[in-house]
């Protein structure tokens, strides 16, 4: 449709399947790519990507001609295949059901892309889940407790 403009930022983050620790350092920065490859195969474009042993941030520039469900439905889907094919886990690998999709302005972006780089030294303070339910109230999303990811204290940092 002529003179029509948008642009959208999306935040997704999802985590492992029972919180488990299973993201590598050896492999997390090859994770990152191949989401990086599927997010871009269906035009978003990325922005930043963040994995960390038990969950991951990916921020983007939202393709509107794509539905955000089905993204991560991709996402995960392919993904989940690509670790297993690679054998890149010595356990069994799987995203756990759910995810959150929070927006910004184009003013935040460079504050979101440089939080969700720097998630290493973020985690070294804040629990995901204090993370995740944080975003969840500072956008004012209404939730309840058993919906939300299972959530363990016990999760292991890099090796």
């Amino acid at each position: 449709m002529a003179n029509t403009y948008t642009k959208c930022y999306f935040q997704l983050v999802f985590a492992v399947k029972n919180r488990d620790a299973l993201i590598k350092k050896q492999w997390k920065n090859n994770l990152e790519m191949y989401i990086t490859g599927i997010v871009q195969n269906h035009h978003h474009k990325m922005l930043a990507i963040g994995a960390m042993p038990d969950h991951i941030h990916i921020l983007l520039g939202y393709n509107l001609n794509h539905l955000i469900p089905d993204l991560v439905e991709e996402i995960k889907t392919s993904s989940n295949k690509w670790i297993k094919k690679e054998k890149l886990s010595g356990f069994p690998f799987a995203w756990q059901v759910g995810y959150g999709a929070f927006t910004y302005s184009h003013q935040q972006i460079d504050s979101v892309a440089k939080y969700i780089l720097s998630q290493d030294e973020h985690h070294k303070k804040t629990h995901f889940r204090d993370e995740y339910l944080g975003m969840l109230i500072e956008n004012d999303i209404e939730f309840k407790d058993e919906y939300v990811f299972d959530f363990f204290d016990d999760i292991k940092k890099w090796d």
